[in-house]
């Protein structure tokens, strides 16, 4: 059976997909005694970038951070789809810096400030922490994954215009 070129993308799509879920829920782990802290300086969302270069991994980061909040966070249900739309949010207002052509240090603040004001929006109700101290916290926190993130798209964005051409 002849493969088709669509069929080929496609299972190169899955499989990229495949390993940044599984990536962002290893650095979590790895990352796990400070991803959770008060101030959540969370490494693993720097990945969110990654939909600069290739938007269909909007979807799949999302489901990486609620699988991460699964394993990991404790907080149940609420958590878990939290973590979802807001990793839905976030690559996908990263994946439209690209679209939009707008510039690409901007793919720190959806990073920073999605993060920072969604999160608490439901752990202030989980934790019965007020949502300002919690907010000013996970800014703080996401500083560093945020510009972090745009150093990815800068290391990762060269070699692979050149493997493009090739």
């Amino acid at each position: 059976m002849k493969e088709t070129a669509t069929h080929t993308f496609n299972t190169r799509k899955l499989a990229i997909s495949a390993l940044v879920i599984a990536l962002y829920v290893v650095i979590l782990a790895a990352t796990a005694s400070f991803s959770f802290g008060a101030y959540q300086i969370r490494i693993a969302t720097s990945l969110y970038a990654l939909s600069y270069l290739f938007p269909f991994l909007v979807f799949p980061l999302g489901l990486a951070n609620a699988l991460s909040n699964f394993f990991f966070g404790g907080l149940g249900l609420i958590d878990i789809a939290g973590g979802f739309v807001i990793g839905l949010l976030v690559s996908g207002l990263i994946a439209f810096i690209r679209v939009f052509g707008l510039p690409r240090w901007l793919i720190a603040l959806p990073i920073i400030f999605v993060i920072g004001f969604g999160i608490p929006s439901y752990l202030s109700f989980l934790l019965g922490v007020p949502y300002w101290a919690l907010a000013s916290n996970l800014v703080v926190g996401q500083i560093i994954p945020g510009i972090a993130g745009v150093l990815l798209v800068n290391v990762l964005e060269k070699p692979l215009k050149v493997r493009r051409m090739i």
